[in-house]
């Protein structure tokens, strides 16, 4: 199934991303967790990897296995970082050969060590190219995009990166998944942006529900994301107590996701980071059964 078949009249397309454990133990409990999410029926499941695509072979078995265990369509990350079009072809082949049925198309961040991403001699320099190298060459492959609401952290302006997604999709692409954010206004805001500008595609608000307060300062520096004050507030006046910290997340991110379903968004797409309990637990606390009807 291409990813773009999730969303529609009638449909809410409920996904989850997962990342490669790096131990066996690692593997088992993942599966162990993923057992637990698949009852809520997700449309897809993906699966990221390492910087510099360390994980790349990791993250096929983990989306191939997760294809075979459960019956549902899966997508594997694929970014231009470190890799030739011969080694991006060479990927995507074998993807194919796995039963993987979607890709999502990222440029990826620079490798460690490096402030600025520069593609390897025969690579590939931005996201739509690889959008392109997909949908021209591999057209049975269903491709996602990343969509930023606060605006790509090395994008100059909300404008460029606009652009920028629009060259994506008019490249390809069928659906945008967004980068995680913690005010809805500043989704719905996108929403209305990316509309002017003729984007048509689906795009899926991503959420990460927040373990603890550290955690979530740590990714929000890296990817520039917004916290509410009073969401900070809150976390910060659980003290040292990380399962009320979740708990303040958990709750958080439930209000967000039902006011994102009142709102009729396309999906919604879970960074569960390997974990079920938080996402399982929004899950059951908001009305997604009735999202799309």
């Amino acid at each position: 199934m291409r990813l773009s078949a999730a969303y529609g009249p009638s449909k809410f397309g409920l996904s989850f991303e997962l990342f490669p454990p790096k131990t066996p133990a690692g593997d088992k409990e993942l599966f162990r967790q993923l057992d637990e999410l698949m009852v809520f029926k997700p449309a897809y499941v993906t699966c990221t990897y390492g910087a510099g695509g360390s994980t790349r072979d990791k993250t096929l078995e983990i989306v191939s296995q997760a294809h075979r265990r459960y019956g549902c369509p899966v997508a594997s990350h694929l970014t231009c970082v470190q890799a030739t079009k011969d080694q991006l072809r060479a990927y995507l082949r074998e993807a194919s050969e796995k039963g993987v049925d979607n890709i999502v198309a990222l440029r990826g961040d620079p490798p460690k060590g490096q402030t600025k991403f520069q593609p390897v001699e025969g690579g590939l320099s931005y996201a739509n190219e690889l959008v392109t190298l997909i949908h021209e060459e591999f057209p049975d492959f269903g491709i996602a995009v990343a969509g930023y609401p606060e605006t790509h952290q090395e994008a100059p302006n909300a404008e460029v990166d606009l652009k920028n997604l629009k060259r994506k999709v008019d490249a390809g692409a069928e659906i945008v998944l967004t980068q995680l954010f913690y005010d809805n206004d500043d989704f719905f805001s996108y929403m209305d942006r990316c509309r002017n500008s003729g984007i048509k595609v689906p795009i899926v608000p991503g959420i990460l529900p927040i373990n603890s307060l550290a955690q979530i300062k740590r990714i929000a520096s890296m990817c520039k994301a917004r916290l509410p004050e009073k969401l900070v507030h809150d976390l910060a006046a659980c003290g040292e107590d990380i399962d009320a910290q979740r708990e303040v997340g958990i709750e958080h991110a439930s209000k967000q996701v039902q006011e994102l379903i009142d709102h009729k968004v396309a999906g919604i797409h879970f960074y569960v980071l390997n974990k079920s309990r938080a996402t399982a637990t929004i899950l059951q606390n908001v009305n997604y059964h009735t999202a799309g009807a």
